[in-house]
């Protein structure tokens, strides 16, 4: 049987849904690593069924390095102004700012790129990690680095 702290504990972890972080625990048979990898699992899932939906909303973010040598803009679009305009979806384009102002002159395509704060992940899991949590198709359509 699975309790609430569990699931409170899962769901702090992940930020994934009650729901989804009761079901995977379910799943895992109490099993916080297992649960994870399932609800991973869900997520990618997820991201595939929503790539295939328009995303025209979105934001402009730009990152500013401190030593005022390298900029950043990025437009990242999303399904609805409604996610556009939730710190999660915020957060998400302040941290690929971050990751695109740090590879320098990586030939390595941006969604292939391990990312700087993790590397045992991609940008592309990043992003289908917040497709998961906002439940939203998300785009990078287009970014431009700037250098001194």
């Amino acid at each position: 049987m699975v309790t609430i702290d569990q699931v409170k504990q899962l769901r702090e972890e992940t930020a994934a849904s009650i729901t989804d972080c009761s079901h995977a625990l379910q799943e895992a048979g109490g099993d916080f690593a297992k649960a994870k990898v399932i609800l991973k699992q869900k997520g990618k899932d997820l991201a595939g069924k929503k790539s295939c939906r328009q995303a025209l909303q979105g934001i402009i973010e730009s990152y500013i390095h401190p030593n005022k040598k390298v900029g950043v803009l990025l437009e990242l679009n999303c399904e609805t102004d409604f996610v556009g305009k939730s710190n999660d979806f915020q957060d998400l384009a302040h941290q690929i700012c971050l990751q695109i102002a740090a590879m320098g002159m990586e030939e390595t395509p941006l969604l292939e790129q391990a990312w700087i704060k993790d590397t045992s992940k991609t940008i592309k899991d990043i992003i289908d990690d917040y497709i998961g949590k906002v439940g939203e198709n998300i785009v990078v359509k287009r970014f431009i680095r700037y250098d001194i």
